[in-house]
């Protein structure tokens, strides 16, 4: 059974939404930047695609950065661009999860060795939302 469940925030910025199922599902969109988290208990594997309406730039290093109380940077160079898309995956996202829960604002970045800001989202809403994505229930028998 899939559930999906609708968080509002008190600001301007539209819902956090949340789908449970056999492969959770966290989106957000703004006017710049939509994301999207999935969680797959099966494999396990989480992803984050971030879509923006002029797509993105080619360069070697993605980044994360959180910005609030619990600041952070998370690079890779394991992204994937596909047209408005640009997604990452891996088998843990404690640390994306982490700072999408604790700060104000999450900013992508991008560079060939320094890093520029390409687009951000407030975070304004989100923790309850990245809460019930990170109690994604297992697969049945798994």
């Amino acid at each position: 059974m899939t559930v999906e469940r609708r968080l509002l925030s008190s600001g301007p910025a539209l819902a956090w939404e949340v789908t449970l199922g056999p492969v959770c599902v966290l989106r957000h969109e703004t006017p710049g930047l939509g994301v999207e988290l999935t969680y797959d208990p099966a494999v396990p594997r989480y992803t984050i695609t971030l879509t923006r309406p002029g797509g993105w730039p080619a360069r070697r290093i993605f980044g994360l950065r959180f910005e609030g109380p619990r600041g952070n940077l998370i690079t890779t160079d394991r992204q994937r661009i596909d047209g408005p898309g640009l997604t990452v995956e891996d088998r843990g996202f404690g640390n994306v999860l982490d700072g999408m829960q604790g700060n104000l604002r999450m900013v992508a970045v991008m560079g060939d060795g320094a890093l520029s800001d390409i687009a951000a989202v407030p975070l304004e809403g989100a923790a309850p939302a990245v809460q019930l994505f990170r109690d994604c229930p297992p697969q049945a028998g798994a």
